[in-house]
């Protein structure tokens, strides 16, 4: 089984069926030999942007996240600190965070986000 992380618009799109999720994308998580996982900075992520009032999510996201067939990576020390060799080709934190574990943990990911290969993550879209 291949794991692949993610990126936090992506489980979105996913989670609410929206088009903006390319057709690639979407075969690429649900695809039966691999394991789509979502970091728990994403979830982060999008708790404070729901706090803030920059997009709506449901009180009970973290169950129907799991319950849509992701399973979890959690956000280890090594992954922090792998944010420190990145060079500043993107500004967002989150993003940054995404990309050391993809580096850290060999992962491809779901992004629209085409600065994710500017640090030579494999990007599936």
């Amino acid at each position: 089984m291949s794991r692949l992380l993610v990126d936090t618009h992506a489980l979105l799109w996913w989670l609410t069926d929206d088009a903006a999720l390319s057709p690639a994308a979407r075969e690429a998580v649900a695809a039966p030999a691999t394991e789509p996982l979502v970091s728990a900075a994403s979830v982060w992520e999008i708790a404070i942007k729901r706090s803030l009032g920059k997009l709506t999510a449901p009180d009970d996201l973290p169950e129907r996240i799991v319950d849509g067939g992701f399973s979890w990576l959690p956000v280890s020390p090594a992954h922090a600190w792998q944010v420190r060799d990145l060079p500043p080709h993107h500004r967002d934190p989150f993003d940054r965070l995404l990309v050391a574990q993809a580096l850290t943990e060999r992962l491809p990911v779901v992004t629209a986000d085409a600065r994710f290969a500017e640090y030579g993550v494999d990007v599936r879209w």
